[in-house]
């Protein structure tokens, strides 16, 4: 039962990891483009702020994942 928890916390963890990474505007400011122009204008901030506090987010969730996945080998 504990083992299906952590898989469950793994999975959402890895739908993070994924929402943050297509979140962060690369080169051509993709999805963050759209997402960040409104957050501009609704919360007054930076654009390069947010991607700031977005690639801090996604180090933590990465760090998450990387030990959720460690867990669930050893743990077989």
């Amino acid at each position: 039962m504990l083992k299906g928890l952590v898989t469950a916390i793994h999975v959402l963890i890895a739908l993070s990891l994924i929402a943050t990474v297509l979140l962060q505007s690369g080169k051509s400011a993709g999805l963050s483009g759209a997402i960040a122009g409104g957050a501009e204008t609704l919360f007054g901030g930076k654009k390069k702020g947010l991607d700031e506090k977005l690639g801090r987010l996604t180090a933590f969730i990465a760090i998450a994942f990387a030990i959720t996945s460690m867990v669930l080998v050893v743990w077989k």
